[in-house]
C-alpha cells in the first residue's frame, strides 16, 4: 500500500484546485491528449468495409496501443524519480490530473442549482453536459434522475477506480486506468461503427471497474443514514442494470436517497426500456441532487481517510 498516500494527495489537490480553466486553455488535459490518439486510431484502423473479425482485431490492437504507452510512461516516470523526489507528495501531484473529484461535483451542482430555482431549460442544458440522453424529453424528475445517476456512476469511474489502481500500482496503475476508461467512453459503445472495433475497449473497462464499482456502492452505503436500505437495494437491484458495474453505485445511491433511478429514457429519439432501480420508491426531485452531492462528499472523504490510514499503516 505504498502508493495510498500519493492517491490521498491527488484527491486533496483535485478537491482544492480541480483542473484550472487557464491551464486547460494553455495545455489541455491528459484525457484530451489520450482522446486525440484514440480518435486517430479510430479514423485509421476502424474501416467499415472490413469484416467484423478484422475490425475486432484492429480494436484490440488500438486498445493496446493506447493503454501500453500510458502504462509505460507511468512506469518510466515513477522509476526515474530519485528516493527523495519519489515521495507521496510528488507522485500525488503527478497523479492529480487523473482524478475528477472537483469536476464531477461542479457539473452535477450546475444541474441542481437551476432546477431548484425552477429554471427547467437551464437545468436541461446543464444535464446535457453529463449524460447522453435527450434532455428535451426530461421533466424535473427525469433531470434529477439523470444527474444523480451520473454522480453515482462517475464517482466510480472518475475517482474510486483511478485511485484504486493508483493505490495498487502507482502512476502506471492510474495512467493505465485512465487510458482504459477514455477508450471505453469514446469507442466502447454498441453503435454501428464501434460494435466490433470497440469490443475490446468495453471488455477491458468492465474488468478494470469490477472491484471499484462495488467499492463505490459500499462507500455510499457506509456514509448514508440509510445504510441497510442502501445495502439491500444495491444487492437486490445492481444486476438489473444494463452495465455489470454501473448498477452497483447507482443502486446504492438510490437506496441511500430513498428514490428510484434508471428506468425508461430517450436516446436520439428512441426510447429504451431500462429496468428501475429501487422501483417502489418515489421519483427524485431537485433537493435529492443536493442530498446526493452531500453523500458524495462524505463518501470521497471516507475514501481519502482510508488511503491515509493505509499509508500510515
Amino acid at each position: 500500500m505504498g502508493f495510498a498516500g500519493a492517491m490521498a494527495v491527488a484527491m486533496t489537490v483535485d478537491a482544492v484546485l480541480g483542473w484550472p480553466g487557464a491551464l486547460f486553455a494553455r495545455i489541455g488535459h491528459p484525457v484530451t491528449w489520450i482522446g486525440r490518439l484514440i480518435s486517430l486510431l479510430d479514423r485509421s484502423w476502424n474501416r467499415s468495409v472490413a469484416a467484423p473479425a478484422i475490425r475486432r482485431i484492429a480494436g484490440v490492437a488500438a486498445a493496446l496501443s493506447v493503454i501500453g504507452p500510458c502504462v509505460a510512461l507511468g512506469w518510466i516516470v515513477q522509476a526515474v524519480l530519485s528516493p527523495e523526489w519519489g515521495s507521496a507528495m510528488i507522485l500525488g501531484i503527478l497523479a492529480w490530473p487523473m482524478v475528477a473529484l472537483r469536476s464531477l461535483y461542479d457539473h452535477v451542482a450546475a444541474v441542481a442549482q437551476p432546477l431548484q430555482s425552477g429554471d427547467i431549460d437551464a437545468a436541461r442544458l446543464a444535464v446535457a453536459q453529463i449524460v447522453g440522453r435527450d434532455p428535451t424529453t426530461l421533466d424535473e424528475a427525469g433531470i434529477a434522475r439523470a444527474a444523480i445517476e451520473s454522480l453515482a456512476e462517475n464517482a466510480s469511474d472518475g475517482i474510486v477506480a483511478p485511485v484504486f489502481w493508483g493505490a495498487l500500482f502507482g502512476l502506471p496503475g492510474i495512467f493505465g486506468y485512465k487510458a482504459i476508461n477514455t477508450l471505453d467512453s469514446m469507442i466502447g459503445h454498441r453503435s454501428e461503427r464501434h460494435l466490433y472495433f470497440g469490443w475490446a475497449a468495453a471488455r477491458i473497462d468492465d474488468v478494470a471497474n469490477f472491484v471499484p464499482a462495488r467499492l463505490t456502492g459500499l462507500l455510499f452505503g457506509l456514509v448514508s443514514a440509510r445504510f441497510p436500505q442502501a445495502l439491500s437495494c444495491m444487492v437486490r437491484d445492481a444486476n438489473r442494470h444494463r452495465s455489470i458495474n454501473a448498477g452497483w453505485p447507482e443502486a446504492a445511491m438510490a437506496g441511500a436517497l430513498g428514490v428510484r433511478l434508471s428506468g425508461p429514457r430517450s436516446y436520439h429519439g428512441s426510447m429504451t426500456e431500462e429496468p428501475w432501480l429501487n422501483e417502489r420508491a418515489c421519483d427524485p426531485l431537485a433537493a435529492d441532487i443536493s442530498q446526493g452531492l452531500r453523500l458524495y462528499i462524505r463518501a470521497m472523504a471516507l475514501l481519502g481517510a482510508s488511503l491515509v490510514a493505509l499509508a500510515l499503516a
